[in-house]
């Protein structure tokens, strides 16, 4: 067993530099040691006092896991502020703070296909769970005892996760991962890690709308928004569609199912400035509402017509038919403000996406980061790929493109049409929708249609995956009130499932400085020609982040030796990036090598400006927040 703890470079609001001022020094907070821009902070313990000095009286009181920065320390006593730009905020005692001194925060996942996790008031507390010979009859018996109230301290454990799934980007929570240890599981001998854990919600109260919506039991209803390739080669396959959505519509029509499933519909081609004739890259042929019988749908497919022209190569612009989905449907449903509680996206295509380095592609993010986007909106996209003849040589490479695009929960919901079957194209699509009138169904607690034996695994995971989703928003669901717990990374039963997910918890000053440094890297790389350019590269990165370094919210280190290691409280995570890795020996190893780094530093440019500019990512952790120390729970795989 190899013990480990978070390293100290990895604070979550980090990071200045020593600028020489030509007034008076306005005060930093401290560094940590070994770093030059990151700087020490703590969480507050319930109902930690603030006092104007040390001993003297109380002007306030914090919430519960408030992040501070420190300024300083004395005898028993912590100089705390809640921002690193502005004057300390006072004086709290060290007993009623926890060191914390990285910025990873644990996101419970959906607890759709694994038991819920127990939390252990010890390390040893856990660990012997784990190595119990009788670990599902044990955990079966601390789950109900939990849900009974009915805990003991002999039973070790403090809480448990909540039944519903809290998804950290519509209710924010602080889950901050104090301590950890690398393990082994102990039933397949796979890396796990035991993490020591802290959590409280970061608001007491229950938000408005979870309020409302909490008065409204049995209000389950779904958007599926229809994405169709409307290129040259799809028409018989558009005309199948509607052939299987108009009986599934017809059969519910007037029901209580069939009030609570709507459709919309978003058309792609490619891009028209390389074959005018194509008319559109995107359009919206009818939008996702609420109506009282879904005719109009079947009449804006029967309009629906595919090209008449050729596209610019094999592959079309899928990604950004369904980027406009995501991000242009109205999910939320802001006239009535009664969002849609179960989303989904259905891909029908028979070409590859458009790699973001084609010319004629929009958008400059791949797959990856489109499914994180709209898995992190409760959004699944399900993918029906028509896999003819005619592009044979290509389906590898849409099958792999799109499996990444079409994953929900640790799920696969990619589905190959094996020479473009039309038959099984149609019964595919009268499959999913079915399903997806089932998981209402379910929802309502009323008999599903489909018969046992034809039921997917894995979208019968997916219906129970939303309903939890669903349950949680629509009950205020909260994380668990505990102090602190040990939990496993993996579910004790089930090794393969994630139970827990790290996430980075940046400030918009934090994104803001990746962006900044991607954009200059970028721009300075596709100047590279030659191998003497190369070569010349890093000096210039050097120059940029020196030039970064003046703004003082560009928080950056000058002496980097590694592109990584111009952000510090990136470099030392628990996590290795393809950018984190670069340095002068890998940049000169290959013209394919450095462009396979450009790629992908600029699809996470890309993606980051879209998270920038999108208000409903940021939350503010104390009032009165500055706009730059707003965060984001930031997915470990979409950092540089």
């Amino acid at each position: 067993m190899i013990r480990a703890r978070l390293c100290p470079a990895l604070s979550a609001f980090a990071l200045s530099l020593a600028l020489i001022q030509t007034g008076p020094a306005l005060a930093r907070p401290l560094l940590i040691e070994g770093t030059s821009t990151v700087y020490q902070r703590v969480l507050t313990r319930p109902g930690a006092a603030l006092h104007d000095a040390p001993g003297g009286p109380v002007s306030s009181r914090y919430p519960a896991f408030q992040p501070l920065y420190v300024f300083a320390r004395q005898d028993g006593w912590v100089q705390i502020g809640p921002s690193s730009a502005a004057a300390p905020a006072g004086w709290v005692e060290t007993e009623t703070v926890v060191d914390w001194n990285q910025n990873i925060v644990a996101a419970f996942t959906n607890p759709a296909d694994r038991a819920r996790s127990l939390m252990f008031r010890t390390e040893g507390g856990l660990r012997g769970f784990m190595e119990d010979e009788a670990l599902v009859d044990t955990q079966a018996r601390l789950i109900e005892k939990a849900e009974t109230g009915m805990l003991t301290p002999e039973d070790g454990v403090v809480s448990i996760e909540p039944e519903n799934f809290v998804n950290i980007r519509d209710r924010f929570y602080i889950l901050p991962i104090l301590d950890f240890v690398e393990d082994l599981h102990p039933m397949t001998y796979d890396p796990n890690l035991l993490l020591k854990v802290a959590s409280v919600p970061l608001r007491d109260e229950l938000p408005a709308a979870a309020a409302e919506a909490s008065s409204s039991a049995g209000s389950f209803d779904t958007g599926v928004v229809f994405v169709f390739d409307t290129t040259k080669s799809m028409q018989p396959y558009i005309e199948l569609t509607r052939k299987a959505l108009a009986k599934i519509i017809f059969d519910i029509n007037g029901t209580d199912i069939g009030d609570r499933i709507n459709f919309g519909i978003e058309a792609f081609r490619d891009n028209p400035e390389a074959a005018p004739g194509l008319d559109y890259r995107t359009r919206q042929v009818i939008p996702l509402a609420r109506r009282i019988n879904q005719l109009p749908v079947l009449e804006a497919i029967d309009n629906t017509r595919a090209a008449t022209v050729s596209s610019p190569g094999f592959n079309e612009d899928s990604l950004a038919g369904v980027e406009d989905a995501i991000r242009q449907t109205d999910w939320d449903q802001t006239a009535s403000g009664d969002p849609f509680d179960a989303r989904y996206i259905i891909l029908v295509t028979d070409a590859g996406p458009k790699d973001p380095r084609d010319p004629n592609a929009r958008s400059e993010i791949g797959p990856v980061e489109i499914q994180r986007d709209a898995e992190d909106r409760n959004i699944v996209i399900m993918t029906l790929h028509l896999k003819t003849d005619a592009g044979a040589a290509n389906h590898d490479y849409a099958a792999d493109r799109y499996r990444q695009l079409s994953r929900f929960a640790g799920r696969q919901f990619y589905y190959p049409i094996e020479g473009g079957s039309e038959q099984a194209f149609e019964d595919t699509v009268t499959l999913l929708v079915t399903a997806l009138t089932d998981h209402v169904r379910m929802a309502l607690g009323q008999a599903r249609v489909q018969a046992p034996e034809d039921r997917d695994d894995d979208l019968e995971f997916l219906g129970h995956a939303l309903q939890l989703a669903w349950l949680g928003t629509r009950e205020g669901t909260r994380a668990p009130d505990v102090f602190e717990s040990w939990v496993t990374e993996r579910a004790a039963e089930k090794p393969q499932a994630l139970a827990i997910e790290p996430r980075l918890l940046v400030t918009k000053n934090e994104m803001a400085t990746m962006a900044e440094l991607l954009d200059n890297l970028t721009r300075i790389a596709e100047t590279t020609r030659g191998e003497d350019e190369a070569r010349d590269f890093f000096r210039q990165v050097r120059g940029v982040i020196a030039q970064m370094a003046q703004n003082p919210d560009r928080l950056v280190a000058t002496d980097a030796d590694s592109l990584g290691g111009a952000l510090e409280y990136l470099e030392r995570l628990p996590y290795r990036s393809q950018l984190l890795q670069t340095d002068e020996t890998r940049w000169m190893s290959g013209p394919m090598v450095r462009r396979e780094i450009i790629d992908g530093m600029r699809q996470k440019l890309t993606q980051y400006r879209k998270w920038l500019y999108d208000p409903s990512v940021w939350t503010a952790l104390y009032e009165g927040a500055p706009d730059g120390e707003q965060v984001f729970a930031m997915p470990f795989d979409i950092l540089p």
